[in-house]
């Protein structure tokens, strides 16, 4: 009976967002040339189906650029995003898994492209990396305390807030050089979704230390701050996703997550990355932005 609810519930949500997309979309306009970047929360390790092209960027047909594109009907759909790509992946090229290499991302742009989206700055220092790889391993130590930010902090110096400060230049520089190469094209910047919720905790999912829980909400907002700046800075918009996450958390019950927790599942999500509801919810938010 449980299951059957459940199932009623995430059909029923998962209808309620084609909706909300497809009416977003109308209103939205035609897209002649739409490019896709960013690293792996655009990309959508492990989301049905896995693109080839090349297989290490781990890029899915469901990621929320496709779920756009779908919605937005593009003369033409670029989706360069790739996973573990950071701001120097845009100029550069990138080596990812299987010995192949992503071209730097920017060389999709073109004269004619007329809307851009990225989704970039995470792995910038290694941000989400060091954390990721760091937090869980202190929560025994310390549950009910906040080792990892302890952990960061070097003579009372939050290093990671320093990482944050600096992903702005960084990201600005980006938007302005897709300015220069595409400039009639709208430029989106996307935020970061939420991973840990407002309160609460589930270390079975999210193995952070409950006082870390704070902290992450706060790197994750002063990241997407820095972003919002950096779009602000550089005459882009920037789409929120932090806030309309909310509920929809890791730690979220009910088929109602947009984040995958501590498992890795090859078919459905990376580790602490989007799953496949996430990229529609993402998608949504960005289409109520393009109307």
């Amino acid at each position: 009976m449980r299951t059957a609810r459940l199932l009623v519930a995430v059909t029923s949500a998962a209808i309620l967002l084609t909706t909300t997309i497809t009416a977003a979309a109308s209103a939205a306009g035609t897209i002649h040339h739409y490019v896709a970047l960013g690293d792996s929360y655009t990309s959508g390790p492990f989301i049905p189906i896995q693109r080839s092209d090349p297989l290490g960027c781990a890029r899915s047909t469901a990621n929320y650029p496709s779920v756009l594109a779908a919605a937005l009907h593009p003369a033409v759909f670029t989706d360069v995003s790739c996973a573990g790509a950071d701001t120097g992946s845009m100029t550069a090229p990138q080596s990812v898994t299987f010995n192949a290499t992503n071209p730097p991302q920017l060389d999709a742009l073109r004269l004619d492209t007329d809307l851009v989206t990225v989704g970039i700055g995470g792995n910038d220092f290694g941000l989400f990396g060091r954390l990721l790889a760091t937090c869980p391993g202190l929560r025994a130590g310390a549950p009910a305390g906040n080792p990892c930010e302890q952990h960061f902090t070097v003579n009372g110096v939050d290093t990671v807030q320093m990482a944050v400060t600096a992903i702005h230049p960084r990201v600005e520089a980006i938007l302005t050089t897709i300015h220069q190469r595409s400039p009639g094209a709208r430029v989106i910047v996307v935020g970061y979704p939420r991973i840990a919720p407002e309160s609460g905790y589930c270390p079975d999912v999210l193995p952070f230390a409950e006082g870390d829980y704070a902290w992450l909400n706060r790197v994750e907002s002063d990241l997407n701050a820095a972003l919002s700046d950096a779009a602000a800075d550089a005459a882009a918009e920037y789409v929120d996703t932090f806030g309309p996450s909310t509920g929809h958390d890791a730690c979220a019950r009910g088929g109602s997550a947009w984040v995958n927790g501590r498992n890795q599942n090859l078919f459905a999500a990376a580790a602490y990355h989007p799953l496949q509801a996430g990229m529609a919810g993402v998608a949504a938010v960005v289409l109520k932005t393009l109307r």
